[in-house]
This record gives structure tokens, sequence and C-alpha cells, in this order.
């Protein structure tokens, strides 16, 4: 991946009135470290790669070396943990998923406490998924295709590609607030799920927006909607669902947080800072890529749109028995 020098992104910030790296490190941060990313899951995914630019500007930023560091499994339980129990100097950055609000609903013992030991400072990125179906389904929008699952109950199926991810809830949420009776098939991973939805297998997938958007485009599957309240700028041929299944949204989602017990400084200046990055046109022009928005905001915005996800889903899981074992 390219990278701006600090020299660069020095002067850009300037222009806009912020602050060189030399005077962040002077206002409190602790320089002259090697700041560590930890992500929950393999390289080359949308949480590693947006975790690896949101490295990449802060470290610019502050004039400071930074390291990613992939630690998967456990739908990223392993990498929190690691966080929650690593350093609390500001050192050891988690890169937050989706997880973090749902896996104390799908798993019956957890490492750590999400609600007490890991601290959410910024909402950095939403990702949408979205909805697809095999191309030789007799349905060509959101609307049909409930009209279709209604009256052929218990004959559709959809494609995760795990347990608990953000394409088996959305699925999960989609059969629920339609009242339809569609079921859902696991695979381990994004890849097969694909396959099979390419050659039939499969009759539907609420994949991440990135990986399946190019299959769309090229017309091998159908798509019907976006997952998101609205429509993405990127693309904007995809209406929501929720505009014929009211009050639908679903989202992936990266922020950053702390281990509980950093310094309050350390932490006003990671949310400080990652809002400025959020304003980066290297970051926004990689979020583009993947079809994804910056969002920048806080400490607090963060921590409510955490409280309300894990409000949404861990009724949902509970209610559906979804388990991870």
């Amino acid at each position: 991946m390219s990278k701006i020098s600090r020299r660069t992104f020095s002067a850009g910030a300037l222009t806009a009135g912020i602050a060189s790296p030399s005077i962040l490190r002077a206002q409190g941060y602790p320089g002259g470290q090697q700041i560590k990313f930890i992500v929950g899951f393999p390289a080359g995914g949308a949480q590693d790669i947006v975790g690896r630019v949101v490295a990449d500007r802060l470290g610019a930023l502050w004039g400071v070396s930074t390291i990613v560091e992939n630690v998967s499994g456990a739908g990223a339980n392993i990498a929190m943990d690691r966080v929650a129990k690593g350093p609390a100097d500001g050192t050891q950055i988690m890169i937050v998923p989706p997880g973090f609000a749902t896996n104390q609903f799908l798993y019956s013992r957890m490492p750590f406490d999400p609600d007490k030991d890991i601290v959410p400072l910024g909402y950095v990125a939403s990702i949408p998924n979205l909805l697809c179906v095999k191309k030789d389904l007799p349905v060509n929008s959101v609307a049909e295709l409930i009209a279709y699952a209604k009256a052929n109950p218990g004959k559709l199926n959809y494609a995760s590609t795990s347990v608990g991810t953000t394409t088996h809830l959305s699925g999960a949420l989609f059969v629920k607030m339609t009242g339809t009776d569609i079921v859902v098939v696991h695979y381990r991973g994004s890849a097969p799920a694909m396959n099979d939805l390419l050659s039939g297998s499969v009759d539907m997938i609420f994949d991440n927006i990135a990986a399946i958007v190019p299959q769309a485009r090229a017309g091998t599957v159908k798509a019907l909607g976006i997952t998101t309240a609205t429509r993405s700028p990127h693309a904007p041929e995809y209406p929501p669902i929720g505009d014929t299944v009211p009050g639908y949204d679903t989202t992936s989602w990266i922020g950053v947080g702390v281990r509980a017990g950093t310094p309050q400084a350390i932490c006003d200046k990671i949310e400080a800072d990652t809002k400025i990055i959020c304003q980066d046109k290297v970051l926004k022009d990689r979020l583009a890529t993947l079809v994804s928005e910056s969002v920048g905001g806080g400490a607090a915005q963060f921590a409510k749109f955490v409280a309300d996800e894990r409000k949404k889903w861990g009724s949902l899981i509970a209610e559906q028995k979804i388990k991870m074992e």
C-alpha cells in the first residue's frame, strides 16, 4: 500500500489548520515509541485494509512508527482480549470490529468484559452489505423477493460467511422483519459462499458490498438492495432495503479503542486525531474503493452507536438462539 510521507502530510495539515506531528507529540501523545494496532481478522479483508490506513495516517500525524498485528480467531475475541489485558498507555490500539457489540451474546463465555475492558474512542467507517440473489431467481426487487419467499416458504436459503457475522445477522433480521421463512446456510468465509451463489447452490446472500459489487455490476448475480438506511454515494444504483422494509438498517463497521484505564489525556488525543484522519483524503479514497464511507464520530457517538448495536442484535440473537460453540 502506498504511503504519503510525513513531510507531505504535515504540509497539508498545516494548510488546513492542523498542528504538525512534532507539536502533537509536545501536546502529550507518547512520542518516540512504536504504536501497535491490533486487527482481529486475517490480512486482506476490510478490517485489515482500513486498519492499516488508520495506523499509517495516525502514525504520520504523530510522527511515530506503527505496526499492524493480525490476531485472528473466535470472531476477533482473541484480539480484543489481547488489548483488554495489554498495556494501558496508548501504545496498543484496537481496530474495533462489529463483534465488539455482538460477541457477548454469541459466546457462552468471553475472555474479557467488552463493557468494562475496552473503551471505544472513534467511529471510523461504515461498510454496507448488499443483498444479492442468484442470476436465475425470478425476482428483480426486494418486494418481489419477499412475495416469492412467502409463496415458497422454506424453499429459499441465504448464505452466511460465518455464524454471527454481519452477513448472517443482516439475513436473520431481514427474515424476521419480513415474516418470511428463508433458511440460513453457513460457510467458512466469503469465497465459498460466493462460489455457491454463482453456481446456484444457494439463492441469496447479504455480502460485504466491496466483496460482491464486482459480480453485481458484471451481472453474474442480481443485486436487489443495500442494507444501510440510505443509498451509498459510491454505489447509488442500489436502493436501500429499508425503502421496502421500513426500519431495516444494518452495517458492518470499524472503529478504534484502547484498554480501559488508559490515561484520559491519551484517550482524548486518540479521539481527536481519529476525527482528523477521517477527513484525510487518503483514508476517504481508500474507503471509496471498499464502497464505504468515513464517519469520524467521537467517543460519545461511537459509544452510543455500540450500545444501540448491542440492543438491536442482542435481542435478535437471543430470540433466534444463535450461538457460537
